[in-house]
């Protein structure tokens, strides 16, 4: 091999496809310089290769490191593949569906003769989740601002529902009360929005535009609160923007008149668009109720008051008009009222307001939930007491001269000069005090009942505790005891308090449906009954006195009306019996007009209880009573 030729020291040429090219060199002093003082390859240390130039020390831990990483990922992979498997392939199961709510049909209510009181009309919602909605804000966003362009609802009020969301797949309600022409729009435009779907919803509608004190019957339905959310709105399967019912029959019978929602299954691909239907199940319609209110007379009755209090300057007043037989109510006014459909559409802040601070207060339902002086219609219930105790007897006069006097105290009878001698007939048609104190708190050697007996009959008769009535808010009215003044006011008891309860006076106090019902034990022979609204319910009757008193406390009673304080009730077309009552309740306003009686005598179909607070001065409870006696002769019995 020749050192003048290069090619044969590298006998490699271009075409051998190794893309090495060697120029010719024509200088071989030139080569040979170059390589002479080279080592050859296979001498000592130098020769080496490629990769040598990583230390051993080094490649070991890149090894380690490397195989650490591997059994790592060897051992995440096993674990999910083979301990969590099933858990994930059932989440990616789940991901696969999407369940959506079929709301059921909230139930009708009709009062007694099928007049429609609440219905539905059919509106739209707009729901999603935030496992459907872009995760980006700017992108939600944008959804959000496109859809306020076409509903009543901004940006903002989305982003607030979208943020109230606890769970990923947690329906979210973006709109409701969506029109169908709105609604149209919205589905135009689902390419633009996907995630977000309409749902079939319903609004209540209610009567309470034309019959305002309905709405203290039927109560009202809206959103569930965070608090009842909370409380049971998991555990019943309602979603975070359900409604539900607020107040009277709505919010007692919620659950009959809910129904049970259906469900849609349909499975999806990632990006949530339906692939196809899987299954449904259809919703079970909530349940229509009849009340035992009759809205014809629960309107004369309303329009009544209206007449009767238009210039007097008096603003409140109640009434109940109930069957004594089985406890049916056939009309409940707490007056003023308010239309319950003003909560359902959602009002101004400015109507709430003027709502709440009205002196009127016409929220309020003052016919079950109000608690009052009784006044004198207390008086056949203590006089029924002392006939059963033996106090008295039907024959048992007492000497009424104007009043009593205990030491320096005075308790006077209403009429100047008194009643003169008087029996039970006549203290209750004519309402004498004098009577009432000796049978309540006893007058020198004659021994009245006292506070504790006049207190245990007061609670046979239903005082002092709820009447059961089917409405959530009742009061219990209140009995006042000897241990209660002193706990409370650190004062002993008087004979002076006596007496003054005796009348219906001092710290007793009771609800308009209370009086109305210990009415009706007198009224039916002597039973206590349960008053109710809905008219499938069988009202208890418990008998509390026996017929033979309650005829006497009946036959007294209608001599209040041919003899008595309210004989202007005579010219009545039917013949009814009944108890007036003047309340004191406080030194600077005026008392409170009370009447309570039934009808027709012979043979009673309904109790007629009257309460006009602050009206004790001009006495309207018995004209007021005259009015609604002559209303329910024309709608109940012609």
């Amino acid at each position: 091999m020749s050192a003048s030729n290069p090619h044969e020291l590298f006998p490699i040429k271009p075409e051998e496809g190794l893309g090495i090219a060697l120029l010719p060199v024509e200088d071989d002093v030139f080569v040979e310089e170059t390589y002479s003082d080279r080592p050859m390859t296979g001498e000592g240390s130098a020769r080496q290769f490629m990769g040598s130039i990583i230390s051993p020390k080094r490649f070991r831990a890149i090894f380690l490191f490397t195989a650490c990483l591997m059994l790592l990922l060897v051992g995440r992979a096993g674990y999910m593949q083979i301990a969590r498997g099933g858990a994930y392939r059932a989440l990616a199961e789940e991901n696969r569906f999407r369940s959506y709510v079929i709301p059921a049909e909230r139930g009708i209510i009709t009062d007694r003769n099928g007049v429609i009181l609440a219905s539905n009309y059919p509106t739209f919602r707009l729901i999603s989740s935030k496992e459907l909605l872009p995760s980006d804000e700017g992108e939600r966003l944008s959804i959000f601002q496109a859809l306020s362009q076409i509903l009543e609802v901004s940006p903002e009020q989305m982003t607030e529902a979208y943020t109230k969301a606890t769970s990923y797949q947690e329906q979210i309600q973006l709109a409701q009360d969506i029109s169908y022409e709105d609604a149209m729009r919205v589905l135009a435009g689902r390419d633009a929005w996907s995630g977000v779907t309409l749902e079939v919803d319903s609004e209540r509608t209610y009567t309470t535009d034309q019959v305002p004190t309905l709405s203290h019957v039927l109560g009202y339905t809206g959103p569930i609160s965070s608090e009842e959310y909370e409380a049971y709105g998991k555990e019943k399967s309602y979603r975070r923007f359900d409604r539900v019912g607020k107040m009277g029959i709505e919010s007692f019978y919620e659950d009959r008149l809910r129904g049970i929602a259906g469900e849609e299954l349909v499975e999806v691909d990632a990006q949530g668009h339906m692939k196809r239907f899987i299954s449904r199940t259809d919703p079970v319609d909530g349940e229509n109720l009849t009340l035992s209110i009759d809205s014809e007379l629960q309107s004369s009755v309303e329009a009544i008051l209206r007449a009767r209090l238009a210039g007097t300057g008096i603003e409140n007043a109640s009434v109940i008009v109930m069957n004594p037989k089985n406890g049916e109510v056939l009309s409940l006014v707490s007056y003023p009222a308010y239309d319950a459909n003003l909560f359902v559409q959602g009002m101004d802040g400015d109507t709430y307001t003027a709502l709440l601070e009205d002196d009127a207060n016409p929220l309020f339902p003052r016919a079950t939930s109000g608690e009052f002086p009784s006044g004198s219609t207390i008086k056949p219930t203590f006089a029924a007491a002392a006939l059963i105790e033996g106090v008295i007897t039907p024959e048992t006069t007492v000497s009424s001269t104007g009043g009593l006097s205990i030491g320096p105290w005075f308790f006077p009878d209403w009429r100047a000069g008194g009643h003169g001698l008087t029996n039970v007939y006549h203290a209750i048609a004519d309402s004498v005090n004098t009577f009432f104190y000796m049978i309540g708190g006893g007058f020198e050697d004659f021994k009245g009942l006292g506070i504790e007996r006049l207190m245990q009959w007061a609670a046979t008769f239903g005082f002092g505790s709820q009447s059961g009535i089917d409405l959530s808010g009742e009061a219990d009215g209140f009995l006042p005891s000897p241990e209660w003044k002193e706990d409370v006011k650190n004062e002993v008891w008087y004979i002076g308090d006596t007496y003054h309860v005796a009348i219906g006076q001092g710290d007793f106090l009771a609800t308009p449906l209370q009086i109305a019902r210990s009415t009706a034990v007198f009224a039916n022979g002597g039973f206590l009954v349960t008053p109710h609204l809905l008219m499938s319910v069988s009202g208890n009757a418990t008998s509390i006195i026996s017929t033979d008193i309650a005829d006497i406390i009946k036959t007294a009673m209608r001599r209040t009306i041919t003899q008595g304080s309210a004989t202007s009730l005579q010219s009545l077309p039917i013949e009814v019996a009944g108890k007036t009552g003047t309340a004191q309740w406080s030194t600077v306003e005026d008392p409170h007009s009370w009447f309570t009686g039934f009808g027709p005598y012979d043979d009673p179909q309904f109790v007629v209880t009257v309460l006009v607070e602050k009206g004790g001065t001009l006495n309207l409870a018995t004209p007021i009573a005259k009015d609604i006696f002559e209303a329910c002769n024309n709608i109940l019995l012609e």
